[in-house]
């Protein structure tokens, strides 16, 4: 008898971020192009924060359309606020004194009558995360299995459903569900961080992640720290391609 394993987290996209959006992904453990490598340098803070990227990520946040953070801005605010203090938010980035806001957490119904814990950053802080995404996406995609599918770029459980299919024509008559409980609220961000350190080789952008997971939490006006887990809401990045205006949000 054939048994095929398949995984919850590993098939299922997340379906309620921030964003209100679903990942989905793309592309099997092939060996990176040249092109993807260039991120690995010590010079990724500055790709990340180059004009081009970081209008690429004010637009897919725009494109997301997701709820403010903490400090009240709105997606169609952030584009004046952008064109007049942009310079200074690349500036305290690189010299390293940019301090992320508090996520704004937001509890959300579950299937099964729980909740989860949304943790909503700031559009500007989204924005930044966003630029990150961008570039660490072409480092870690080459790295995944072939039979992975969560919160990957093309991907989506509709895929992974499908694979699933294909196995039971091949003869297989078993599939495993599995679901870790609180797997994000748990992560351990030293181990997270090193695991990150072995691909990217900038240190200043290990850093700028640890500021992001060390933001800390704002409910019902208190914050509290995040010693652990990662925000279910931050690093997002749309499904599809949805076109463009062309305008220029970064200052030269």
């Amino acid at each position: 008898m054939k048994k095929a394993e398949y995984t919850e987290n590993s098939g299922c996209p997340q379906r309620n971020s921030t964003e209100g959006e679903k990942y989905a992904g793309a592309q099997s453990g092939v060996q990176p192009e040249p092109r993807e490598t260039e991120g690995r340098g010590p010079d990724l803070l500055e790709k990340i924060l180059n004009r081009d990227n970081l209008n690429r990520a004010y637009k897919r946040v725009k494109a997301n359309n997701g709820a403010p953070g903490v400090d009240g801005m709105t997606v169609e605010e952030a584009l004046p606020w952008l064109k007049e203090h942009g310079k200074e938010l690349i500036e305290s980035i690189l010299k390293g004194k940019y301090k992320p806001d508090p996520v704004r957490r937001k509890e959300i119904p579950k299937d099964n009558g729980g909740k989860r814990d949304l943790g909503i950053p700031t559009v500007k802080d989204r924005i930044v995360q966003q630029g990150i995404a961008q570039m660490l996406t072409p480092i870690y995609e080459p790295l995944f299995a072939d039979g992975s599918y969560g919160y990957r770029p093309g991907r989506s459980a509709k895929d992974a459903i499908n694979r699933i299919l294909e196995y039971a024509k091949q003869g297989y008559e078993w599939a495993v569900l599995l679901d870790l409980s609180k797997y994000f609220d748990t992560l351990n961000h030293e181990k997270l961080l090193n695991l990150l350190r072995q691909e990217v080789k900038d240190e200043r952008v290990i850093q700028l992640i640890k500021k992001f997971l060390k933001s800390g939490v704002m409910e019902n006006g208190v914050v509290r720290p995040t010693d652990e887990g990662s925000p279910q809401g931050g690093l997002c990045r749309a499904r599809h391609n949805p076109p463009y205006a062309e305008i220029d949000v970064m200052p030269s």
